[in-house]
């Protein structure tokens, strides 16, 4: 499973990161269900980042279910240390 350092999860208008490379998509499952999507991995200026759209793509989560605990938990499990909510 692929690694990162960041973890940005995407509001409403941002539902990916210009300039990533080495992208990979992961699918995780968690304790607490399935996060809110596939969770996009790659590198950004020689960092690993974790993108996580928070309503899914498509924006098709309302904002009363979004799963965060699945979110917080799938990103931990990728070796987020840190994470950006916008």
């Amino acid at each position: 499973m692929p690694q990162a350092k960041i973890g940005v999860i995407g509001g409403s208008g941002l539902y990916d990161i210009e300039g990533m490379t080495d992208i990979e998509e992961v699918n995780i499952d968690t304790p607490f269900g399935k996060p809110s999507d596939a969770i996009t991995v790659g590198k950004l200026g020689g960092a690993g980042i974790a993108f996580l759209p928070r309503h899914g793509k498509g924006h098709r989560i309302l904002p009363g279910e979004v799963p965060s605990r699945a979110n917080i938990y799938a990103l931990k499990l990728l070796g987020v240390e840190y994470i950006i909510a916008v």
